[in-house]
């Protein structure tokens, strides 16, 4: 197994998801849990898979109670498919329980975090990406998106700096190679971010859909969230696995000048190229062994992104899996199948990202 680093700023080798989440002190997620209420395939299948109390986060939401979500982006690049996971869920569970959905724009993270990242692309790619974020389809009257460089946060994130110790961030961060001051802050903006519905709305149960590797900024906002000079709930949280890049690396990423990645504004020509060229296949060497052998769609990369966004229908996944699994269905096919299901979002999305242009004002705070 390779060596492992998981930080909010950096993920790479063997994850170890079960152990993370023991060692992190948050719970995994139990189909029983989730067996009444029909939520998206994010949850159904998977690819969230740990939480903190976001059972009590639904069963608030099924009582009618007021409760929000929060997710955030951090825009350093352009948008691919793995960015809009959290997204997705987020808009899932606005449609099911008709609830708030907060969304910040840390551009001061990445600015501060990516050295070659500009100030003046900081923020150009912020205003990118959320038009990509508005295009998924939120309510626009119950959606909220703030970016750090414009709406005034400092006076929200002083009160929680100063509720955290140097010592206490490094304890929960660990020793994270700050190379200037803005990083070392950073924590207590993102803090800030996690505990903003209730700032906003005043108390009331919220949750995080987030990667695992975010945790750490849950637990520093649950650690002052209950401080007497705030009084707030603990927020809940959600955490998912990485949606695996093309080449079946761990987490998709850009590196690589973007051969392992599905940009959202990839053409139907290179959707094609990328799948057919990178996408890691379960398939056998030969057609023949694959006749006689069957794949293995548990590594298959076509497979996975099937599984997790792009078929919505259980009976037709399992159909694909166990023709699959039985050499019926062949790689060549499968990727066609998937480069097809992506190309038809990719063209809805676009659409609707175009029609979101005209309609930011009614989601900035």
């Amino acid at each position: 197994m390779k060596k492992s680093t998981l930080t909010p700023w950096e993920v790479s080798g063997d994850i170890n998801y079960e152990k993370i989440t023991k060692e992190f002190g948050a719970s995994l997620l139990k189909n029983s849990e989730l067996e009444d209420i029909n939520l998206h395939p994010l949850l159904r299948r998977g690819l969230y898979y740990s939480h903190r109390n976001f059972d009590s986060w639904i069963k608030s939401a099924k009582s009618g109670k007021k409760v929000s979500v929060i997710t955030g982006r951090g825009p350093s690049e352009k948008m691919h498919i793995g960015h809009l996971i959290p997204f997705i869920l987020a808009k899932s569970l606005q449609d099911k329980f008709n609830c708030n959905v907060f969304i910040p724009i840390s551009e001061d993270e990445k600015y501060f975090v990516k050295q070659k990242l500009s100030f003046e692309n900081a923020q150009k790619f912020a205003d990118e990406n959320i038009l990509d974020i508005i295009a998924l389809g939120f309510n626009p009257d119950k959606t909220f998106i703030f970016k750090d460089f414009s709406y005034p946060i400092y006076p929200l994130a002083a009160r929680i700096s100063k509720l955290i110790t140097y010592s206490e961030a490094k304890a929960i961060f660990g020793l994270k190679p700050e190379s200037n001051l803005g990083w070392t802050f950073y924590p207590a903006v993102q803090a800030t971010h996690i505990l903003f519905p209730q700032f906003h709305l005043g108390k009331h149960d919220v949750v995080v859909p987030v990667g695992i590797d975010q945790d750490p900024f849950i637990r520093l906002s649950r650690d002052v969230a209950s401080h007497p000079s705030l009084n707030l709930s603990k927020p809940c949280a959600i955490h998912s696995k990485f949606l695996p890049g093309l080449k079946g690396t761990i987490k998709m990423s850009s590196s690589e000048e973007g051969t392992n990645v599905i940009y959202l504004n990839d053409s139907p020509k290179t959707v094609k190229e990328k799948i057919n060229k990178y996408a890691f296949s379960g398939g056998k060497d030969t057609l023949e062994e694959h006749r006689k052998k069957g794949g293995n769609p548990d590594i298959d990369i076509s497979f996975l992104y099937l599984k997790y966004i792009f078929e919505e229908d259980d009976k037709k996944l399992n159909e694909i899996e166990q023709d699959y699994r039985n050499g019926k269905l062949t790689s060549g096919e499968l990727k066609k199948y998937l480069i097809d299901k992506i190309n038809e979002f990719l063209k809805n999305h676009n659409a609707s990202r175009e029609r979101a242009k005209n309609q930011i004002d009614k989601f900035i705070l």
